[in-house]
């Protein structure tokens, strides 16, 4: 019998392995920014952060924090050479504009129909919308980064999202912690699974539907 374990690195290290040289990248707040330690060896993306930055670096040793260098999230960050800063303006027109490659959120909710909430739950204080409905709108790719299952044990994957969403119809790919989704005719399909997860344990556990695609493997 497989038990479901929470891991939120083994997201991060397969977000990573989408990204090209030359990339430029938006990471949202929370598990996102895990994403950044992963990217492989010899590849070189750009990072931007909505609040106007781009070119982030790893995150700075303890110790070290500028307080004046955060993220949109609030989390100090460090800057690569050749990176630079800007106004709110010209960072929305970076996004708005089509320059955004990847854009990678966390999600509260996401369904067979490439729909996304992340920004609200009724009756509870969570960190709101910010940029997340210009990046979805805006970006090349969409990638959902979430676990699995919810501590309840319900499935993140839905038919359909049950709270308000950030945007409709504008997610291309979906990582959790048991395997890699792409969105396709209206359900999830599944190209990728994680040990010790397998397809067939995968498509019982998810609140959706889900096609396991031809040429789905397991992720090394």
């Amino acid at each position: 019998m497989i038990e479901y374990v929470e891991n939120k690195e083994i997201i991060a290290r397969r977000i990573a392995r989408f990204f090209a040289s030359g990339d430029v990248v938006n990471l949202g707040i929370g598990l996102p920014t895990m994403v950044g330690n992963f990217v492989p060896e010899g590849v070189t993306v750009i990072l931007q952060s909505e609040n106007g930055m781009m070119g982030l670096g790893p995150a700075p040793e303890k110790g070290k924090e500028d307080p004046m260098l955060v993220n949109a999230g609030g989390m100090p960050v460090s800057i690569l050479p050749g990176g630079c800063f800007f106004d709110s303006a010209t960072s929305f027109g970076i996004i708005r504009g089509g320059h955004v490659d990847y854009t990678v959120l966390g999600v509260l909710e996401v369904d067979q129909e490439g729909n996304l909430a992340n920004y609200k739950i009724p009756g509870k204080m969570v960190p709101g919308m910010g940029g997340a409905m210009d990046l979805v709108a805006g970006s090349k790719k969409v990638i959902a980064a979430t676990t699995h299952l919810e501590k309840s044990g319900s499935s993140k994957l839905k038919h359909r999202c049950s709270l308000p969403l950030t945007a409709a119809h504008e997610v291309d790919i979906v990582v959790t912690d048991v395997g890699y989704f792409t969105v396709k005719d209206g359900k999830f399909r599944l190209e990728e699974y994680f040990a010790p997860y397998t397809p067939e344990w995968i498509v019982e556990h998810t609140g959706a539907d889900v096609v396991v695609a031809p040429g789905c493997k397991e992720f090394k």
